[in-house]
């Protein structure tokens, strides 16, 4: 697992277009997985702030935050881009921020109110990822598309590009038939 500040200096283009994809409409926009007491996903949109010092996500007093606090385990997948097929996840685990002198610079710097029952998790992150559809092939069939992955890894760290080929459902299997 790696903080912000790690997963960044190892990979600094990607940690700039992950950021800028979670802060395209200004705030942090994304969508929260966490896991249930029961095992199942929960999924809720969020506002994440990234930040130099880390990435970080206030969650008020709801289920939610109850399963960071039971079970850290997350994914964070950026709000869809209008004008592009883009998308940006991070997975790894949350912890609470205890340190009040970080609790009040992210609160500053997000604009969070502190009368709000609110708690500071800090993101720290296994898996880093962007992904970018390359459009039609030749055929006009098969999609294409580029996924540049970052891992934390018990030797270190490493970043991979990973391309892959997406072919529509066969005409037999799909629901029109």
């Amino acid at each position: 697992m790696a903080s912000w500040t790690q997963f960044a200096a190892a990979s600094p283009r990607l940690a700039a277009e992950i950021r800028a994809l979670f802060h395209q409409y200004g705030p942090g926009l994304g969508y929260l997985a966490t896991v249930r007491a029961d095992g199942g996903p929960r999924v809720h949109p969020v506002s994440p702030v990234i930040t130099e010092d880390g990435a970080f996500c206030f969650l008020i007093d709801s289920p939610k935050r109850r399963d960071l606090e039971r079970d850290g385990r997350y994914a964070l997948h950026a709000f869809p881009a209008e004008e592009s097929d883009v998308e940006a996840y991070l997975t790894g685990t949350a912890r609470p921020v205890t340190d009040p002198a970080t609790v009040a610079r992210v609160a500053a710097r997000s604009g969070a109110h502190t009368a709000v029952n609110w708690r500071l998790f800090e993101l720290h992150i296994e898996v880093a990822m962007v992904h970018r559809p390359l459009g039609p092939s030749s055929d006009g069939r098969t999609r294409t598309g580029v996924a540049q992955v970052w891992r934390a890894t018990p030797s270190g760290v490493r970043t991979h590009r990973r391309g892959w080929r997406r072919s529509p459902v066969p005409a037999a299997h799909s629901l029109a038939a």
